[in-house]
């Protein structure tokens, strides 16, 4: 997958493809980005799903749109991405209230457990069910949920990071897997085996993971190569399936103690952008990051 150098013009989301029918299931929506995406989608008029782990918390965060005046196109279910019977209850309750209707998925929910300045691996197990099982586990479930028809193109875009990108991984060998045109799922799960297993023996740093962040850099990491097999397996021309990343940069969130070049508004808005495209503009397999100006975008990396 080559990087992209440009972002398709927010403009674009003048050609209005979808009605309140389009449904979109947001991870993590309580808060930080996933909440600005929330109301964002809603605002545009798409009948969305807000998601969070903590029930009182996500009940509080509708409320708080319902105030707001978008609250008629949102909806509640519970979710923890690190759980899989979470997940396959979530399935469950979605087809329950929606049948096989959902068009759009933002895989935003995720954790880290360190200060900016810190690189603490204690958490690596709980990090990766969140960050790249979750996700995998959560399309797995809802993949017999999206919707299917000659007209409509399913959308999948998971919140990554350029933490995760090939070139922060010093290690020749692991780099050359995950280069692999004919990469394989059981090839990244292999990956992130070894990188727990260099956790728990006390060796990660030598083994040349990722220098930063490791344990969210690898979790992201294997997210980016996850979404690469998927849309490979998927390519909408044949399946109306859409899958792509979106790296939103340094958002001021609880993840970054509120600090950052931009606000979770300006992510939420390049991140609806995205998600909206217009069917004939849709690509798949792609990396967009959100550069230091809030405006536009730009790819830094591959899948």
């Amino acid at each position: 997958m080559e990087p992209e150098h440009y972002f398709p013009s927010p403009s674009l989301l003048l050609t209005r493809w979808w009605t309140r029918e389009t449904v979109a299931v947001v991870t993590g929506g309580n808060k930080g980005i996933g909440f600005a995406l929330v109301k964002r989608f809603a605002e545009l008029g798409v009948s969305v799903v807000l998601t969070a782990r903590n029930k009182q918390r996500g009940e509080a965060a509708v409320e708080t749109l319902r105030e707001e005046g978008v609250g008629d196109y949102v909806h509640f279910l519970l979710l923890d991405v690190s759980d899989p019977l979470s997940v396959s209850t979530f399935a469950s309750s979605f087809k329950a209230k929606f049948g096989p209707t959902l068009d759009i998925l933002v895989n935003n929910a995720g954790v880290s457990y360190n200060e900016l300045e810190e690189n603490s691996v204690e958490h690596a197990e709980s990090v990766m069910k969140t960050n790249f099982h979750g996700p995998k586990l959560l399309i797995q479930a809802l993949l017999p949920l999206f919707r299917r028809s000659s007209f409509s193109i399913t959308r999948v875009l998971n919140v990554s990071s350029r933490l995760g990108s090939l070139n922060k991984v010093r290690n020749a060998d692991i780099r050359a897997v995950l280069e692999r045109e004919e990469l394989m799922e059981e090839e990244i799960e292999g990956v992130v085996d070894m990188f727990l297993r260099d956790v728990r023996e006390g060796r990660w740093r030598k083994e040349g993971w990722p220098s930063y962040w490791t344990e969210y850099a690898v979790s992201k990491l294997a997210l980016n190569a996850y979404s690469r097999v998927l849309a490979k397996r998927y390519s909408y021309e044949g399946s109306g399936l859409s899958v792509n990343c979106f790296c939103p940069g340094f958002t001021q969130t609880s993840m970054t103690k509120g600090k950052g070049t931009h606000n979770a508004e300006a992510a939420a808005a390049c991140a609806a952008t995205l998600a909206l495209l217009p069917p004939h503009l849709l690509p798949t397999g792609k990396f967009f990051s959100l550069g230091r100006a809030a405006t536009f975008l730009n790819a830094t990396s591959k899948l």
